[in-house]
């Protein structure tokens, strides 16, 4: 497990329906709220952080969702638009009304299209990795692959470790361990599995964000894995007309954690985006 760097600010009071989101906060500037996927935390998005590093002026917030890593549980039902509601709270105090951009990922991407709908003055602009667009059974998938496989180091695994780790990973070997130990697996062992099992039976929002504002001209990017089958990446070609001033890249060689997987074209893509934001902003 990675030890966590730079400033974090947690509020332990013990009403949850209270306490700010857990976050770990870097840098200074334009806020940019980082949204992980399901069962996962704010971990799973710090190999991005290299990328911020190397501008100046963003203000990154890398956000445990609620029942994840070390934020609060929601105090009532866990749903989609309980999730969207902690998120907008969390800007709203933590952000105020000052412009702001959003990274989301799988599950997060959900939710950074739920601000704009919330917020879509404030939004500068998002960029969605493997974002949710479809529930399960009507997402178009490719056929799962494994691109390469060390039986020896499988072997090694615990087995509950192993498990996740070969329902997720296209490359189950040495570097893609270490890469899913560091960055995947804190997140799935510090989740709340019955706030889990129920977001699943309500995890999309009852209502498409795009269906609540129509289009967005902020900056927006899409990045998805071409071997990416747990959500696809033909489905969210859908979002796009959506987004006028989006960029939208397939990357081969790439599964669900795509910016994992190849990290080298996730890093230009959002590297590309950020100057782009940065340009608008001046």
């Amino acid at each position: 497990m990675t030890e966590d760097t730079g400033s974090t600010r947690n509020t332990d009071t013990p009403e949850p329906v209270q306490q700010l989101l857990h976050h770990v906060e870097f840098g200074s500037g334009t806020p940019v709220v980082m949204l992980h996927g399901y069962t996962i935390d704010h971990r799973l998005l710090l190999p991005l952080e290299p990328v911020f590093a190397a501008r100046r002026g963003w203000r990154r917030l890398y956000v445990d969702l609620p029942g994840s890593g070390r934020s609060p549980r929601l105090a009532g039902p866990v749903t989609a638009e309980a999730m969207g509601e902690a998120v907008l709270r969390f800007v709203d105090k933590v952000i105020g009304d000052e412009p702001f951009a959003v990274v989301g990922i799988s599950y997060g991407g959900q939710l950074a299209r739920h601000l704009i709908a919330e917020r879509g003055w404030q939004v500068l602009g998002t960029a969605l990795i493997a974002p949710l667009v479809k529930p399960t059974g009507e997402r178009v998938l490719p056929e799962r692959q494994v691109l390469t496989r060390d039986e020896a180091l499988l072997a090694s695994l615990d087995p509950a470790d192993r498990e996740v780790f070969e329902g997720i990973a296209l490359y189950q070997d040495d570097a893609g361990w270490s890469t899913f130990r560091d960055h995947v697996l804190p997140g799935i062992r510090a989740h709340h599995r019955e706030d889990a099992a129920a977001l699943l039976k309500a995890y999309l929002l009852t209502q498409t964000p795009e269906s609540r504002f129509g289009t967005h001209d902020g900056t927006h990017l899409v990045v998805t894995g071409r071997q990416d089958h747990m959500v696809g990446w033909r489905d969210q070609l859908e979002l796009m007309e959506h987004y006028p001033r989006a960029t939208y890249a397939v990357i081969d060689g790439a599964g669900h954690n795509v910016h994992l997987d190849q990290p080298d074209a996730v890093h230009g893509l959002v590297g590309n985006w950020l100057d782009t934001l940065a340009a608008h902003r001046r």
